[in-house]
């Protein structure tokens, strides 16, 4: 009887192995982020009353989901 310890072998599918995260995460170039400035995004919203004008839209279709 095999322990879960034991590692079970896959069948071979002909598919390459999944990178592990650390090698995704160097093959794009990523870094870590060092500070709540990183997650800065400028531009989504030309002015004050795009902004409010997305809110109103949101919070209207949040609650007509309640109904």
């Amino acid at each position: 009887m095999a322990s879960g310890a034991e590692r079970i072998e896959q069948p071979q599918t002909g598919r390459r192995p999944h990178a592990s995260l650390d090698e995704q995460v160097r093959r794009r170039g990523l870094k870590p982020i060092k500070s709540v400035d990183d997650l800065v995004c400028e531009g989504i919203f030309e002015t004050d009353e795009e902004l409010d004008e997305f809110l109103a839209f949101t919070y209207a279709a949040r609650r007509s989901d309640m109904a």
